[in-house]
């Protein structure tokens, strides 16, 4: 007879094999069909908010590995947000100007371009970003993102184009804003100043170059100093030696810059004396290959000041200046100063009253203006500016280094510094730097090394460029008085621009002149003109996404400003945190945010940062399309964001190996919950066997220890606690020991429906709690899960399990410490006799225990459970003995046909020869 047929062995249609990529789509349909999300945001109404306030990404393109993981961060914080009983509405957002999309267009176009007017350029614009708005908006779907989908914010959107003139106006208004000749970060290939936040610094080979500038005047009052300082000089040349890597920049400088309080020297070296710092000396002449020169006297840089030099190239002085800034580090401690091309050079220009002498052009070529090289782009101007000076006799030492270097974050090209016309919001001026960095102490930075780095940006930033020289973004609303060129803004005509924005879009400043964009009658408040001209330049698209709390936050009813939290990336604290905190401190007082997570960079399984030309960029589709998103989502969980964030073949592997046993564990329990009807058959807590109320306490444990880690954002704790609890705990101890229970006792018993009900509350509570993490995974398991006949459709609109201290017996665990402690020594025991070939499975020993008799004490009332726990046919316990002892022999008796365990009573009922007598009493039941 097949004794199968008696068992109750598992049965679920939940499958093994979890083909993901297959059915996620179908729960993604049925999310959209139910109308999941709108249900939660509905269901949460009236509850306190927690909101996190979405980053917009650049509406450019396919999402890639890292746009992928700060949106599943964003979606495991929504999800325990709401699960955690709290309203926690989700608004996702698109930037949508700026030079990322307006250089795809261009580059799709060709030289179309230039038969196309700026309002066709920015039709072009809307439409490709509207166009990868719906493609990222699809992606970021398939990886289980809930949100308001349908209605996300969009920076060119009329009314969000509207805000940001509104909130630039108050910058305006409260005189933070002014316009003036600063160098800036320029893109020659852009061809428009770009924020700090754009630039990023990469290795850069460059020229590096030493030059001299001969001494050739003393200030006034200072005439007799020379001979007083270098008597020994004896009529020679003397040279100040300056060192650069942007030899393209020579023809700009101004002046040379030492250290006040530093010691150089004169020093003798053949005919001529060279000037240089101390420290730097021996460095310096050993590059220079001079074994033999005289130091002729020292002094401190401040001595020198308002001496002048004769610039090598042309017919003008070189005045040399004071500055802290100067360091020993490299070069020579006498710093080559360009006023037009450098911030400290600049800074040093305006203190010692020098011109911003900046003579290149929008695309980076020298105006012609500039003897010896008009009309070259700079980089290339590099050789011919040193064979100039090599000329002249000039040039002392010509090498190459690699440095780091600003490069366009757009293009990677390598960017210069220039002085051009440009607006600026003032750090100073009206406090906004003192009050950010105030603002900065009242949020909490996750991790706390956040506020150091935004801290020092702050601290130590320029004024802010906030104007673009492009054509898709806001215009600065700003005009110009026709008759005296004074610039016309007011209260009246900011709210004038606002209104035709929220009415037609910023498209409609390209589209209309001057006298359509003001109120009528405006006239110039200085000549009383009253014809004007619009302004040209646009807004960093930085401060488009800066005031997206004003856009967002403060218009809609199911949000809040503050934010509870923001959340990106660690290159935002000089991106969005850095321009959000200075626009919302500016305007509002305070930062827009309560709290700032940073997450860091996806680089490859080695570390390395991933390019397409190194070959190891890994697609999120790829991903999704072979292993599923979940395995995506339990990558992002498993991994310590804090830091970078390895991803490879072999960590991906790993993580669906470590899903498969989540999986696993669900399936377990779901096939032996097929008969379980939790209103009928559920048994009273006080009435579980004793191992069932050690799974219950296992499961409050795990419930706090989960709920602590969502609450503190720690993903990787909720992993590791869950993989453990289902690996170890659940699989390897208490599922193996009630699979004879489960399989073989009545289907109704009383040990069988105590085991089922602590499954079912394990079943329930860890679909819930991982229900942020494995989003579709979970679903799947909902839709199986037996016996709720009002159940929530959804998972996700269900809350997380509360810890029932009831539940709580921490003497029940520390009794069954001493049990698995015990069982492992069996365990280990069992496999040296299997490998001994004393035994093939388990069931086939009879085990002989000795105990120490304190231990003997504990695990003696356990002791005709103990063959179930360790799984074996029988167990002889004996005290004695200063440790655990463990023999393992051949359990006497046949094997069971039923239940597999060897027992003396097989073959004692003729009716049924080959099965046990508890298997028969069963039968017999």
């Amino acid at each position: 007879m097949d004794y199968r047929d008696t068992l109750n062995l598992p049965k679920t249609e939940f499958p093994m094999r979890a083909q993901l990529a297959k059915r996620e789509p179908e729960i993604l349909k049925f999310w959209e069909r139910e109308k999941i999300y709108e249900k939660l945001s509905q269901k949460a109404k009236g509850r306190p908010k927690y909101i996190l306030h979405d980053g917009p990404p650049y509406a450019n393109g396919h999402i890639h590995i890292g746009t992928a993981l700060n949106k599943i961060l964003k979606d495991f914080i929504i999800k325990s947000k709401f699960m955690s009983g709290l309203d926690s509405h989700y608004v996702p957002g698109w930037d949508c100007h700026g030079l990322p999309v307006e250089h795809e267009v261009e580059k799709n176009l060709g030289k179309k371009k230039e038969d196309l007017s700026v309002v066709e350029i920015r039709k072009r614009c809307r439409q490709y970003a509207a166009t990868f708005v719906d493609v990222q908006r699809e992606e970021f779907k398939r990886l289980g993102v809930f949100g308001d989908w349908d209605h996300p914010y969009l920076t060119m959107n009329y009314g969000y184009q509207a805000t940001i003139v509104r909130e630039f106006g108050k910058f305006l208004l409260n005189g933070s804003v002014y316009k003036g000749k600063k160098p800036v970060h320029w893109c020659v290939t852009c061809k428009t100043a770009l924020a700090e936040a754009e630039v990023k610094y990469e290795d850069h080979r460059s020229p590096s170059i030493y030059v001299k500038f001969r001494l050739v005047s003393p200030p006034r009052g200072k005439e007799n100093l020379m001979n007083e300082l270098f008597p020994s000089l004896k009529e020679k040349p003397v040279y100040v030696v300056i060192w650069t890597t942007t030899p393209w920049t020579i023809p700009a400088n101004l002046a040379i810059a030492l250290h006040p309080e530093y010691t150089y020297v004169a020093v003798e070296v053949g005919e001529g004396i060279y000037v240089l710092a101390e420290a730097l000396l021996e460095e310096v002449m050993r590059k220079f290959g001079i074994d033999h020169y005289q130091v002729l006297t020292k002094f401190q840089g401040q001595v020198l000041e308002g001496f002048k030099c004769q610039h090598p190239l042309y017919p003008r002085e070189s005045l040399i200046i004071l500055a802290s800034y100067v360091t020993f580090d490299v070069g020579t401690g006498c710093v080559h100063t360009a006023p037009g091309h450098g911030q400290e050079d600049y800074e040093s220009g305006i203190k010692y009253g020098l011109e911003i002498y900046s003579p290149v052009d929008d695309e980076g070529r020298f105006t012609k203006e500039v003897q010896y090289f008009g009309g070259q782009f700079v980089f290339d101007a590099n050789e011919a500016v040193n064979q100039k000076l090599k000329e002249v006799g000039a040039l002392l030492k010509e090498e190459e280094m690699i440095h780091s270097y600003p490069h366009c974050w757009r293009t990677n090209d390598p960017i210069i510094f220039r002085a051009t016309e440009q607006w600026f919001i003032s750090m100073d001026k009206t406090g906004l730097r003192k009050n950010a960095l105030r603002s900065i102490e009242e949020v909490k930075w996750i991790p706390p090394w956040g506020r150091d780095r935004i801290y020092g940006m702050i601290e130590n930033r320029p004024d802010w460029c906030v104007s673009r020289q492009r054509a898709w973004g806001i215009p600065i609303p700003v005009f110009y008085c026709n008759l005296c060129r004074e610039p016309l803004v007011t209260e009246e005509t900011i709210q004038y621009i606002t209104k035709l924005f929220e009415e037609r879009g910023a498209d409609v400043w390209f589209e209309e002149e001057a006298d359509r964009l003001i109120p009528l009658g405006t006239r110039c408040s200085k000549c009383g003109g009253d014809q004007f001209t619009k302004e040209k330049d646009i807004l960093d698209v930085w401060f488009d996404s800066g005031v997206s709390y004003a856009a967002v936050l403060e218009k809609d009813p199911n949000l809040q400003f503050p934010a509870d939290l923001y959340l990106e990336g660690s290159d935002q604290h000089r991106g969005w945190f850095h321009s959000s905190l200075l626009t919302s401190v500016g305007t509002r007082g305070h930062a827009p945010y309560l709290s700032v997570l940073t997450h860091g960079f996806v680089v490859d399984g080695e570390g390395k940062k991933m390019s397409k030309s190194a070959g190891n960029v890994i697609a999120p589709e790829e991903v999704i399309n072979r292993l599923g998103a979940d395995v995506l989502r339990l990558w992002v969980c498993a991994e310590d964001y804090k830091e970078d964030i390895k991803i490879s073949e072999e960590i991906l592997k790993r993580l669906a190996d470590a899903y498969f046993r989540i999986r696993n564990t669900f399936r377990f329990l779901l096939g032996n919950l097929y008969d379980f009807d939790p209103g009928k058959d559920r048994v009273p807590y006080e009435e579980l066997y004793e191992i069932d109320r050690w799974a219950l306490h296992r499961l409050q444990k795990l419930i706090r220890r989960v709920r602590e880690a969502f609450e503190r954002f720690e993903f990787h704790i909720v992993y590791h606690t869950v993989q453990n609890f289902c690996a170890v705990e659940m699989s390897a101890l208490y599922f193996d020991i009630l699979k004879d229970r489960l399989y073989t006792f009545p289907s109704s018993s009383k040990g069988r429906r105590s085991a089922q009900t602590v499954l079912y509350q394990i079943l329930k509570d860890l679909t819930s709690l991982m229900a942020p993490i494995l989003s579709f995974t979970t679903e799947e398991v909902w839709q199986h899960l037996p016996g709720e006949k009002e159940k929530e459709i959804s998972v996700h609109l269900t809350l997380f399990p509360e810890v029932r201290e009831e539940y709580m017996d921490q003497a029940l665990e520390e009794r069954w410490e001493r049990i698995w402690e015990v069982r492992e020594a069996v365990t280990k025991a069992l496999e040296v006799a299997r490998r001994e070939k004393k035994i093939g499975l388990s069931l086939d020993a009879h085990v002989r225990l000795s105990l120490p008799d304190k231990l003997y004490s504990i695990i003696k009332p356990y002791e005709n459970e103990l063959k179930s726990i360790f799984i074996v046919s029988s167990v002889a316990l004996h005290p004695g003995g200063d440790e655990i002892k463990v023999e393992v022999a051949r359990a006497e008796g046949k094997k069971c046909e039923r239940c597999w365990n060897y027992d003396l009573s097989v073959g004692r009922d003729s009716r049924h020869p080959t099965i046990c007598e508890r298997c028969l009493r069963v039968l017999d039941s």
